[in-house]
Parts: C-alpha cells; structure tokens; sequence
C-alpha cells in the first residue's frame, strides 16, 4: 500500500481540487492507498471539508492535531500514522503536484528507498526568487552532509526509511536533511514547481528563516568554527596593529596624532563588541535547541483519527463463516440469520 502524507493548515479553498487531483493519480498507479490528512490547527473549514471525504471515501484519513504544531510537527504526525510500504510526502497547496507520484512509484519499484523530487523550475516571484536559491547553495556549502539542491519534502520514502526517521528523537526539525542523514539508497526524480493553486502562502518570512535555521543549525557546526576562526582572526589583527602602534610611538611617526589612536580604539572596540555579540547569539541557537531536546515535550499532539475501522472492510474470508452459517439454517429450515453488520443473508436460492 501506499500512504501519502499532506499537512492542511487553512487550506479551504484547495481541498477540493487537491483531493480530486489525489484520486487521479493515485487510482492510477493500480496500488492500494491512502492518503493521510494531518489538519494542523486550521481556523477555516479546512477540517469540515476533509471529514466529508472520510466520511465517503475509505482511502482517506484525517489526523486532527491539538493546535498548530508547524509544518515539519505536522509532517512527522502524519508519518507516524502512515501504514503504507511507501509514503509520499506533500504540501497541500498544489505546487507539488500528486501528478508526480507515479514517476516516484516506478522508482521505488526499480530499488530507489528514497525518491528526491528536485525542482527544476519554481513559480517563486520578487524577493523569494532570488533568496532560494542562495539559502540551498550556502546549506549545501556548510551541511555536515549532503543535502540535495532545490529538494524539499515532496519526495517518497520507503517503509524501513519512514521507520528510521519515526525513531529519531530531535524536535528541530529539517525532515529533507533527515533523509539524506539516514541513509539508504536514494535517486532523483526532476520536475517543474507550479505556482499556488489558491490561497495565500502559510508560510510567513518569520517562519521561513526559523525554517532556514533550523535547516542549518541541525545540519551543520560551521557557525561555531566561523566564531572560532573569526576570534583567531581578530586576535591576529589587534596584535598586528598593537605592534604597529609601538613601532609607530618609538620611531615617533604617530607624534601629535592622538585623534588617530582615539578613532582607532572606538572602532576596535566596536568591531569586538559586535563580533562578540554574534559569537553568542550563535552560541545561543544551539544553546537553545539543546534545551528543546532536553525538556522532552512531544513534536506534536494528535487530538483524533478518523479512519474507515478495519473491521469495517469486510474481505473474502470473512463471508465464508456467514456461508456455513446459512447452509447450516437453511438445512433445518430455521429463519435466516443476519451478517456481522447487521445486513439480512440473501436465502439459498
């Protein structure tokens, strides 16, 4: 079976066409599926709207989480509930279009334990357009490991990959970075990026560089060596220019020129001061994320899951006691018995 995975936080005026576009696809690949809902927090009918579907569709499962957890909190409750022997993961926005998921499939299926789906082209506009592409070049400069260029979350992971990353215990989470960091044998799939289906993007430009950091710090301790190497070079630079000075006040190159010395020691002190300042606040972003680790409190929190029963689908087996059961009625002449669910067993003829 294959289990597709989609974080929905106030995205009523895409469900429909997200989900109509899910059936498409996935009907179409010839496998068992569902696909899992996680609502994170949604103030709209984001919610409504998807129990609706679970409520008419078998393949559909919704997770309610307790509030907003975030979009990689999210992702992960929905990788915790996923069943399937795959599981693609997915924004609800249609950007990253379930149209894809097929050329993932027969990856999969050719040996691929994990799928990158790396964009090719982006509809991104302004700003955004420029700093993309900056924010994956600098990652995958300084990342302990190598992270894929212009990859992120939509992509498949097998079963045993899904397990691994369930396992991990971080709460600062970079789930594209995860991938790479478990290993596995992984290939690439390219495709082109479209812009919003509808709605507006969820993603703020304060959760955009939360997301950058996270993605940097949990991957990466070149911002600790960069403070490192940045106090061994302003080391290096006061002792040059304090032998500089001495020099100068010996050979009495620098007589009468106080006001060169007093701007000269503004300045250092104010470089230092700066470079101290940043040494710490990078300090206290790891500081900080050991603190989250350490407390202990949960990714998120699931406040339901709605899902067809099990018992509710009834498979071939399970009609063969009902069939004993009226062969044995019939054969005394006793009125007919009724299924499991309640339904009247048709009579002998």
């Amino acid at each position: 079976m294959i289990s597709v995975v989609v974080p929905v936080y106030n995205e009523e005026e895409n469900v429909i066409a997200l989900h109509t576009a899910m059936q498409e696809a996935m009907n179409a690949t010839g496998e068992e599926w569902e696909v899992v809902y996680v609502n994170d927090g949604s103030r709209d009918q984001s919610l409504s709207l998807l129990l609706q579907y679970q409520a008419h569709d078998p393949h559909v499962v919704v997770v309610n989480l307790s509030r907003n957890w975030g979009h990689q909190g999210a992702i992960t409750a929905g990788l915790s509930i996923a069943k399937g022997d795959a599981v693609v993961t997915m924004d609800g926005d249609l950007q990253d279009h379930p149209s894809v998921i097929p050329r993932m499939l027969e990856a999969w299926r050719g040996g691929a334990q994990i799928v990158l789906a790396e964009r090719r082209t982006r509809q991104d506009k302004g700003i955004k357009a420029w700093l993309y592409p900056v924010f994956y070049k600098v990652l995958g400069k300084i990342a302990d490991y190598p992270i894929p260029m212009n990859s992120g979350i939509f992509g498949l992971i097998d079963r045993k990959v899904a397990d691994q990353i369930n396992a991990l215990p971080e709460k600062n989470r970079y789930i594209p970075g995860l991938k790479t960091f478990v290993g596995f044998h992984s290939e690439t799939i390219f495709y082109d990026r479209l812009a919003r289906n509808a709605g507006i993007p969820k993603y703020t430009w304060r959760k955009l560089i939360r997301y950058a950091f996270d993605a940097i710090y949990s991957f990466s301790y070149k911002p600790l060596r960069l403070a490192l190497v940045s106090g061994g070079a302003l080391l290096s630079i006061t002792l040059a220019i304090a032998v500089a000075l001495m020099i100068g006040g010996l050979s009495g190159v620098l007589k009468g020129s106080g006001w060169i010395g007093y701007a000269a020691g503004l300045t250092g002190l104010l470089f230092v001061s700066g470079l101290q300042l940043t040494c710490l606040g990078f300090m206290g972003e790891y500081i900080g994320r050991i603190y989250d680790e350490v407390r202990h409190r949960p990714l998120f929190v699931i406040d339901d899951v709605y899902r067809v029963p099990a018992h509710s689908v009834l498979q071939i087996d399970d009609f063969r006691p009902v069939a004993d059961r009226v062969n044995a009625v019939v054969s005394v002449g006793e009125p007919a018995a009724e299924t499991p669910s309640g339904l009247p067993v048709p009579s002998a003829a």
